[in-house]
């Protein structure tokens, strides 16, 4: 078992009517996944902390406007080709649901729940 980068996929905006609170909340959860992945002895990666501060230097203006959309998915599907791993985890969303898609669709290897990701010890 190799050391691997694994893109944490979970809820954004599903759920919350673009409540700024309830998306924090699954940021957060997203977040404490990627403690979890990192302390499995892998990179964790998410799309948000890529794609939001290019959204903001972009000049959005507000969630799902025309430039929201150009970067905040496509992103992340971008990043699954430096990634060896995609996990998904928290409820229903679409767009986590597309990251697990095109990792199957690159090849790489698809977590349902941090339980199922090798621990890797390194030296």
């Amino acid at each position: 078992m190799q050391q691997q980068m694994i893109l944490v996929a979970g809820p954004y905006r599903s759920g919350t009517n673009d409540d700024p609170a309830l998306i924090e909340a699954n940021v957060k959860q997203m977040t404490k996944a990627s403690l979890a992945v990192y302390r499995r002895g892998h990179i964790p990666m998410m799309g948000e902390w890529v794609a939001l501060p290019l959204i903001e230097e972009a000049g959005s203006r507000e969630m799902g406007d025309d430039i929201f959309n150009e970067i905040f998915h496509p992103i992340a599907a971008n990043l699954i080709n430096f990634c060896d791993a995609v996990v998904r985890i928290g409820g229903p969303s679409s767009g986590a649901d597309y990251m697990l898609q095109v990792a199957k669709e690159k090849g790489k290897s698809v977590y349902m729940g941090l339980d199922e990701i090798p621990a890797f010890k390194s030296l």
